[in-house]
């Protein structure tokens, strides 16, 4: 659906169009990747307080907060604020500066960090209302990383909107637990008084607690442990989820429908009200618009594997996707039907926790399914097995001590609704959704096995 702001393009006048493909400082401004320390490039960060005609004609990078900014004609004024001390700077279209540049620095937001570079001039009138009365800053280059978070915080209201408004109950669950959440070893154990505890790998226990006392929809916003040492693109060893659990009358599609639907909401919502943030971030990362269809394709696990054997992909029936085959298969996806954006479904039951309900009709499959966004992973979920005595057995069959598990087998031993649900990392889904590279790039304070501070 196009936004106002892609209806007013449409309209541009040719003069503007040709603009718009002359933007010949388009290289020196944009939004900074997150620093991470991967480099250390040769520059010097000059102190505002230290802007004197001492540094007059000198070429400086100053790094401070956008205290306010006004634009007049084909210039714009910031007052950049470090601490106690502010300085004004003057971006003119000119051989360093574009029309197009003086209207991004003209839409940074108030408070935001900014790295400038520079000419320190001297000003016949003294400036009044900064504390560096005497010079003024000609600046060549502008950057700011505001916008991927700004985005960031979008999704979480928009999810949020979203069910809030399809009747779903937020709830805040506990991230100290007695057991592994998943059954599985990739937990954090944590000291707790004489004994020892775990940080949750999701709210998988306490969403479906909720839907065995009625709740019927749930959802929750919190964070998510996972003791997994994977130092790739994609992995955090912690990240926001946004789960969902969801009670259905007779089938599971019910829920993985309401979940695909939501999160083509936040890809609407994103695209009406995020334009700004959206180009900001594309000045620096340049990504095609990310498509969708309603409503949202989905494929089955053998449907996918058919797909990426004919590409030449050597894969059995039962084995999980590789992030290498996920990413294939995305391309290959966009190719035959132009989405970003499907749901994978009825995967072996193989390679599923313990929980996920088996196929009625096929041994081998399950009611499980995962979504996706330009060829990676960002939901995980699937219809959850509500009957203790089948419980039991799944989690024998996957060697987990039932006595670890009690609490969660006996929470449906009163009576339990067929239920499914879901949970999406946040990070992820903003990553994609603007095409960047690093999902420590949408996280502002990134754990990873190598990195617990700030």
């Amino acid at each position: 659906m196009p936004s106002a702001n892609a209806s007013r393009k449409s309209q541009e006048k040719p003069r503007e169009i040709m603009d718009a493909a002359e933007d010949y400082a388009k290289e020196r401004y944009g939004i900074c990747s997150m620093i991470q320390s991967q480099e250390k490039p040769d520059r010097v960060l000059v102190w505002v307080k230290d802007l004197t005609v001492q540094k007059a004609d000198e070429v400086v990078w100053v790094r401070g907060r956008v205290h306010t900014s006004r634009a007049k004609g084909k210039q714009c004024f910031l007052v950049l604020r470090q601490q106690q001390f502010n300085v004004q700077a003057l971006v003119a279209v000119g051989d360093h500066a574009s029309k197009q540049m003086v209207k991004f620095a003209a839409n940074i937001n108030k408070e935001s960090i900014v790295d400038v570079e520079g000419v320190v001039r001297k000003v016949n009138q003294k400036i009044g209302s900064c504390t560096q009365q005497d010079v003024e800053l000609h600046v060549q280059k502008t950057s700011t990383s505001q916008a991927v978070f700004r985005l960031q915080s979008g999704i979480c209201h928009l999810f949020r909107e979203t069910l809030i408004n399809k009747g779903f109950v937020e709830i805040q669950t506990p991230k100290i637990i007695s057991a592994a959440s998943e059954g599985g070893a990739n937990v954090f154990t944590v000291s707790y008084f004489k004994n020892n505890a775990y940080l949750a790998q999701s709210p998988q226990l306490y969403k479906q607690m909720c839907i065995c006392a009625d709740f019927e929809k749930v959802f929750c916003i919190g964070p998510v442990f996972r003791a997994e040492d994977s130092n790739t693109h994609r992995h955090l060893t912690e990240f926001v989820g946004l789960d969902i659990e969801m009670a259905f009358n007779y089938h599971y599609h019910e829920v993985m429908e309401e979940i695909a639907d939501t999160l083509v909401q936040i890809f609407k919502g994103l695209q009406e009200r995020f334009q700004t943030e959206i180009q900001m971030v594309n000045k620096q990362f340049p990504c095609e618009p990310f498509k969708f269809l309603e409503p949202t394709l989905r494929l089955e696990y053998c449907e996918a594997l058919a797909m990426l054997r004919e590409a030449g992909v050597e894969m059995g029936d039962e084995d999980d996707l590789s992030t290498p085959n996920e990413k294939l298969l995305g391309r290959l996806v966009k190719e035959k039907y132009d989405t970003d954006f499907y749901i994978l479904d009825k995967y072996p039951l193989a390679v599923r926790p313990f929980y996920t309900m088996p196929d009625p009709r096929n041994p081998k499959q399950s009611n499980s399914y995962d979504m996706f966004m330009r060829g990676e992973e960002i939901l995980s979920g699937a219809q959850r097995i509500h009957d203790p005595q089948l419980l039991t057995e799944r989690a024998l069959h996957h060697g987990i001590d039932l006595e670890k598990i009690k609490a969660y087998i006996d929470s449906f031993r009163f009576g339990a609704p067929p239920h499914a649900g879901g949970g999406i990392g946040l990070e992820r889904v903003t990553m994609l959704f603007l095409g960047l590279h690093n999902v420590r790039q949408t996280s502002m304070f990134p754990r990873d096995p190598k990195r617990l501070t700030p």
